[in-house]
């Protein structure tokens, strides 16, 4: 989820009195963004989270590092996610080749091999021979991804009316909120999408 903003009302909002909706104020100074990495288990509905200033390849490899560390005991990690460029950059796909001890030439980017072009790297990262496998939803079809409806419940519960005084602040509320949410909300979303379903 990226740029989120830290947006710091200029006055107090007015509360909610019988009768009246609260009154939020419409200017604001804006303190920067953080982009939100997050990851869902589909199987318990808890939700893995990482802050920063950037979605950067080396961001992106990193947290894919602490989901593997966070899941060391699987045998397989399966990571459905879209088809944004980092999701399959070289280095990534240098990472999952050290991890399942991949002896094979890797090529070179641009040039040739695995990694020539962002294809080849896709279909190296979507075997399902691999401890870690990713599986890239269609182009246009993030929605299909349950962490984008989570992506939404954060928008309403946290960002949407926030108050944030600096970058950090607003970093505080989102991590606090994964950690309240995986206390007491978390569990498994009942995905009722079928084919009938999406017949236009």
């Amino acid at each position: 989820m990226t740029g989120i903003q830290a947006l710091q009302r200029i006055v107090p909002d007015h509360a909610m009195l019988p009768g009246q909706p609260q009154r939020i104020e419409y200017e604001y100074k804006r303190h920067g963004t953080q982009c939100l990495l997050a990851a869902m288990n589909v199987v318990t509905g808890n939700v893995f989270g990482d802050c920063r200033e950037h979605r950067k390849e080396t961001d992106f490899l990193e947290f894919i590092q602490m989901l593997d560390a966070q899941f060391s005991g699987c045998a397989q990690l399966r990571i459905v996610l879209d088809n944004l460029n980092t999701h399959q950059s070289a280095s990534l796909v240098e990472y999952v080749a050290g991890r399942i001890g991949y002896t094979g030439e890797l090529g070179v980017k641009g040039v040739s091999g695995i990694l020539k072009d962002q294809q080849s790297r896709a279909e190296f990262l979507s075997d399902p021979t691999h401890c870690i496998t990713f599986y890239y939803t269609p182009k246009h079809s993030s929605w299909m991804n349950q962490i984008e409806v989570w992506f939404g419940i954060i928008a309403r519960k946290v960002i949407r009316r926030g108050n944030f005084k600096s970058t950090q602040e607003l970093n505080d509320k989102l991590m606090a909120f994964i950690t309240y949410f995986n206390q007491t909300m978390a569990k498994p979303f009942r995905w009722r999408y079928s084919r009938e379903t999406l017949k236009v």
